[in-house]
């Protein structure tokens, strides 16, 4: 039996669940209350092998694409601390920019695609794009209905405790849904078919977030270890830990990284540390070489003097530790004790690079 446009509905917007909930809060880059139109699914899906897979980009495609990506991604990253005016402008612009370069390369049926494609992930925030307003002629007032809801939907996930259980954002987003079919004509139902086609599982979705930044040396020296790039790491897993050698939050930190670098040595996994200075000790490099040595720190350590990586990461708090993929795509992030409290963010930081370890390269 044929599935009901309302039924497809529904399906949508699980799917948009399932991708929010991998663009969650311990690595969020949209901060604070989302755009009611919904999250930038264009930015978050055609980074990842699922998506490629279902658009059939060639090789040389998939080549270009990474190329953007490195001229978007950077100011994508740091846009995660800007108020939300700013960042919604600058996530807007950034879109912009990526869509028009993909037009460049696509295909006119690979277009059409991955238009499919973003509708499906915004589930019911689709009703916000102008080309579905006009499609489907939604009148102003129900524009409006409708952005008011899903506002009002936004705020009340925001407010849920950081561990919220997902049955209530469901019920949150059934009665977000119920709305919508509410405000909706038949008329209007079954011209929004047309912008979905296929579904596809966004369970399958991995990588949402930008590539991780290049180490920079303006102002930074290596003091431990060989010189890195990034990029030379390729089919390697990376932590990256932001700290400074005083800090008591990111001493209880170095323990785990340690831990990690000696459990995964012989499973192409690397450890790297940046101590950005936060005292005047900690600008004194004779200090930190020290303290790493202290700390029985043997991975590589770059001294940030003058910030200048703290900055491109545009980091906020010391201690902060990164997982990057064995594409160089940044997976998680967690800022402050992995164990702050009795938590348990040490296992989940680990359980986090077990899976990228057992991931093909």
């Amino acid at each position: 039996m044929e599935i009901s446009i309302r039924r497809r509905i529904l399906s949508l917007l699980i799917a948009v669940l399932m991708l929010w909930a991998t663009f969650g809060a311990s690595g969020h880059c949209c901060a604070e209350t989302p755009n009611p139109a919904g999250p930038p699914v264009l930015l978050q899906m055609i980074r990842d092998d699922a998506v490629q897979k279902e658009l059939r980009l060639n090789d040389q495609q998939k080549t270009k694409v990474l190329s953007v990506l490195r001229s978007v991604d950077g100011p994508w990253f740091r846009s995660r601390n800007l108020k939300v005016s700013a960042r919604d402008r600058e996530i807007s612009k950034l879109v912009g920019l990526l869509d028009a370069q993909l037009q460049g390369f696509l295909t006119e049926s690979q277009q059409q695609r991955l238009l499919q494609l973003r509708c499906q992930a915004l589930g019911t925030r689709m009703l916000l794009r102008s080309d579905v307003v006009s499609k489907l002629e939604l009148t102003k007032q129900q524009v409006e209905t409708l952005t008011s809801a899903f506002r009002e939907t936004d705020n009340a996930v925001s407010q849920l405790p950081k561990a919220g259980s997902s049955n209530e954002q469901n019920e949150l987003k059934q009665r977000e849904l119920a709305l919508v079919k509410e405000e909706l004509t038949e008329v209007q139902e079954r011209r929004l078919s047309d912008f979905t086609g296929a579904a596809f599982d966004f369970g399958t979705v991995r990588r949402t977030y930008p590539l991780a930044p290049e180490l920079s040396l303006e102002d930074a020296q290596w003091i431990q270890g060989k010189p890195i790039k990034l990029n030379d790491l390729q089919g390697k897993v990376v932590a990256i830990h932001f700290y400074a050698f005083q800090c008591i939050n990111c001493q209880r930190n170095l323990p785990h990284y340690n831990a990690w670098m000696n459990d995964y040595a012989d499973r192409d996994f690397v450890v790297i540390g940046i101590q950005t200075p936060e005292t005047a000790a900690e600008r004194n490099r004779d200090q930190v070489a020290s303290a790493a040595k202290h700390e029985g720190i043997k991975y590589p350590v770059l001294f940030d003097l003058e910030s200048a990586n703290w900055k491109i990461w545009s980091n906020t708090m010391w201690p902060t530790v990164y997982l990057i993929d064995r594409k160089g795509f940044l997976r998680r992030w967690w800022q402050g004790e992995l164990n702050w409290q009795g938590g348990n963010g040490e296992q989940q930081m680990r359980t986090t690079i077990e899976q990228l370890l057992a991931e093909p390269q």
